[in-house]
């Protein structure tokens, strides 16, 4: 059987983009059990509340939800067991400094297979204040407009 080409995205954290400035994304394999995977085609997969710290040199994921795979039975590991990812030694020490020094915190954005591996995209991010938040909903619903507007023009001519 032939692999399959292209990516299928299992989940995605759209609370990131609302909640932190993103300033780097980098992507990132993720260690997981057989069942997890089968679980993961099912699209059996939660990013709520997860996040990504570094210990002694690894970066590890948390409170990623996968739900048990139902034929899995003995086989099937802890929902939010803490997952390993797949970095390089720079990256890992490099995103270490800027959390500890600059105030950065790492959070996954979505998970996704890239044909058959499991890939997690992971962004350096910078936590916004509610003035930020008021803001960007201001810039939005402005470009919303724009585009309705534009949209409505372009219908009567």
């Amino acid at each position: 059987m032939a692999k399959a080409k292209g990516t299928k995205l299992i989940a995605q954290n759209k609370k990131a983009y609302h909640d932190y400035f993103i300033e780097e994304t980098i992507q990132a394999g993720i260690s997981l059990a057989g069942t997890e995977v089968k679980s993961l085609r099912a699209g059996k997969c939660s990013l709520k509340e997860s996040y990504i710290q570094i210990k002694d040199g690894e970066a590890f994921i948390y409170n990623m939800h996968i739900s048990p795979y139902e034929q899995g039975n003995i086989f099937n590991k802890d929902p939010l067991r803490p997952r390993r990812l797949l970095l390089h030694k720079v990256q890992i020490r490099k995103w270490d400094h800027e959390v500890r020094a600059a105030g950065y915190t790492i959070m996954p954005l979505k998970v996704y297979f890239d044909r058959s591996y499991v890939k997690i995209d992971i962004a350096l991010a910078k936590g916004k204040k509610l003035y930020d938040k008021r803001d960007t909903i201001a810039k939005n619903d402005v470009r919303r407009q724009a585009e309705k507007d534009f949209k409505i023009r372009n219908l009567t001519l």
